[in-house]
């Protein structure tokens, strides 16, 4: 694992007290998380994000290795200070060096967003004890870090904790199961980080096309929804915005499913 890589921020905020959010996982431009983090920075959020190109590489939905910094580049457009760091969550100490970069260059982060996970479809009989380690290792443990990391550097007003989840778990069995014990330690955190004016949820958006479906699957989802289409990454940023911001901040503690209907 290499130690976390940084791409300089060039954009200057004239504000007091910047707004920061940290993003996980915003390594490709069809991603929820390239949504989300458009959303904030055009509402005045400095952006740091994280990712990492080798997964986006051996997934082969959309990513590239230009991908971060072009999305770098759309969100300083926004004239927002914009961090990108490259880092394997699979390494333990990753997470506390990724929010310590963020913090040293734009500041205090007051809203972090756990995008990223490793994502290989398998099942009960099929699974490799190395592919469930490594589910576990990026979907489990560097979040619990990350959100570690991240109390112990919240501003003294406190901060948000928004984490994307899953129901997928039949023949997805470390992606599913591994989501589920992220459920856990985000909805622990609000109860345990309350009182340092932190709020924390897990948010299910249902199925959303960012690249993974094919034809039968995305006929499939439309037909069981009752909106009559699928949910966009910009549906998601709506919500994620709602739930960091001060009017939002009073949810905690939550599993929010916001899917359309789909789960009904």
């Amino acid at each position: 694992m290499t130690s976390p890589n940084r791409t300089e921020s060039s954009t200057v905020n004239a504000d007091a007290a910047p707004r920061v959010a940290l993003i996980t996982g915003l390594g490709r431009r069809n991603g929820i998380a390239r949504g989300i983090a458009l959303r904030l920075a055009e509402e005045g959020w400095d952006i740091a994000f994280n990712y990492w190109t080798p997964y986006e590489s051996r997934m082969s939905l959309g990513g590239t290795a230009e991908s971060p910094s072009e999305i770098a580049e759309e969100l300083r457009a926004t004239g927002r200070r914009v961090l990108a760091i490259e880092a394997d969550l699979e390494d333990p100490v990753a997470p506390a060096e990724i929010l310590d970069l963020a913090a040293a260059e734009l500041g205090p982060v007051s809203a972090l967003i756990l995008s990223h996970s490793e994502s290989v479809d398998s099942s009960i009989l099929d699974t490799t004890v190395e592919s469930f380690d490594r589910h576990y290792a990026v979907n489990v443990r560097a979040a619990w870090l990350l959100i570690r990391a991240f109390a112990l550097q919240a501003p003294p007003e406190g901060g948000a904790i928004v984490a994307l989840t899953s129901d997928h778990v039949v023949h997805n069995l470390p992606y599913g199961s591994s989501k589920g014990a992220l459920d856990r330690i985000v909805i622990a955190a609000a109860r345990e980080l309350g009182e340092r004016g932190i709020s924390s949820n897990a948010l299910n958006p249902g199925p959303v096309d960012t690249g993974w479906m094919d034809d039968e699957i995305r006929a499939s989802g439309v037909a069981r929804q009752p909106t009559g289409r699928l949910g966009t990454p910009t549906d998601i940023a709506n919500v994620v915005s709602f739930l960091v911001s001060p009017a939002g901040r009073w949810i905690s503690g939550q599993l929010v499913k916001a899917d359309g209907g789909f789960s009904v």
